[in-house]
């Protein structure tokens, strides 16, 4: 009553045996894929871990590097700065990360919520009525009076340009990952556990345990069962194109560690330019939001400080290069694994599936 290793010869195998050969073959394919599919998934989680430790260190430089700023030359609002500029980055990161926020909404956000600290602290220092209406009022203003110039518009395009790649980066990674894993869990068909079975097993039923397939045979079996597994091979070699692609345009310019540690600078000019332009704004301000209450003899204006340079260079330049290595390894391994999906069966009949240095093999029949 065999169905799979039916032979001439007297048999020491029963239906159940075949049964149990079948869970054998699904289980044992499942597990070699994974071994296979284990160095390459271990490269992109690593760089995956790698690209993300380093930008957060960026970022954070970065947004030290902001608070430092408001700390020395603009320590009225430093304080009241400190959770705008928190949101900014934390903003930035999730960006990276993939989620539905944008740059420009999270630059124009904080660039909102800057506005009635640079008018009530530095503009009009002597403001003693900031409600919530008014503080609104202000925000919404920001957007009609463009207190800001050129240079809120200028740090939007700027971080767009560069995270954009990184963030695109990060998803292309996830979705490496993603198909991966689908390989790993991929059905075998009942044609193809059957086709195993008669490969690896049905010698034993003739009580020939130590003869193994021969290649050919072996590759065509294979070949058979990973079809739909290999015909991933187009789609993935683009897929090491775009990523090739992607850390290039990342690594060009060092565009990412440009942008994020220009940060500060171009929100130190935005100031500059509202404070020059102060007696406009107040102009404009208090026709839309009326005169808020004043402290009596009102103050001049803050004075603008130097600002000085944060001493953590250093962490960024360690950053910087790490990352720049990281990019070079991966991309040159991730390149070698091109052929991945294209010669998953010549990968999976090598060792010890095949006999290679003997005469005889096992061709799904007989001996020979």
């Amino acid at each position: 009553d065999l169905q799979i290793c039916q032979h001439r010869a007297p048999t020491c195998c029963t239906k159940k045996m075949e049964e149990s050969y079948q869970a054998a073959v699904r289980r044992e394919r499942t597990q070699s894929i994974q071994a296979l599919n284990f160095e390459l998934k271990y490269m992109i989680v690593g760089h995956i871990t790698a690209f993300q430790e380093a930008f957060e260190s960026l970022l954070r430089f970065a947004e030290n590097r902001t608070s430092f700023l408001f700390e020395t030359a603009y320590r009225p609002m430093a304080k009241e700065a400190a959770e705008p500029v928190k949101e900014l980055f934390t903003d930035i990161s999730l960006y990276i990360l993939g989620s539905e926020t944008t740059v420009e909404s999270a630059v124009l956000r904080f660039f909102d919520s800057l506005f009635p600290l640079v008018y009530s602290r530095l503009i009009n220092p002597g403001i003693t009525d900031l409600s919530e209406d008014y503080t609104e009022c202000l925000r919404l203003t920001r957007q009609d009076i463009n207190p800001f110039g050129h240079y809120s518009k200028n740090m939007v395009t700027e971080l767009s340009k560069s995270l954009w790649a990184s963030r695109m980066l990060s998803q292309a990674l996830s979705l490496g990952i993603e198909v991966i894993n689908t390989t790993e869990h991929a059905a075998l068909t009942k044609e193809c556990s059957r086709a195993l079975v008669k490969m690896q097993y049905c010698p034993h039923c003739q009580g020939l345990t130590l003869i193994r397939p021969c290649v050919g045979y072996c590759l065509n079996v294979m070949r058979g069962c990973l079809a739909s597994v290999s015909e991933l091979d187009a789609q993935w070699r683009e897929f090491i194109s775009t990523l090739e692609y992607l850390t290039n345009e990342i690594a060009a310019s060092h565009d990412l560690e440009i942008a994020l540690s220009g940060i500060w600078n171009s929100i130190n000019e935005a100031i500059l330019h509202a404070q020059l332009n102060g007696p406009q704004l107040s102009a404009t301000v208090d026709k839309v939001c009326g005169q808020p209450k004043q402290q009596e003899g009102n103050l001049s204006s803050a004075s603008i400080v130097p600002v000085k340079e944060v001493t953590e260079t250093q962490t960024f330049v360690m950053a910087h290069t790490s990352l720049n290595n990281k990019r070079r390894e991966f991309i040159s391994y991730m390149k070698r694994s091109r052929t991945f999906y294209a010669s998953i069966a010549e990968r999976l009949c090598d060792g010890d599936l095949v006999m290679r240095d003997s005469s005889t093999c096992w061709n799904g029949e007989d001996v020979v």
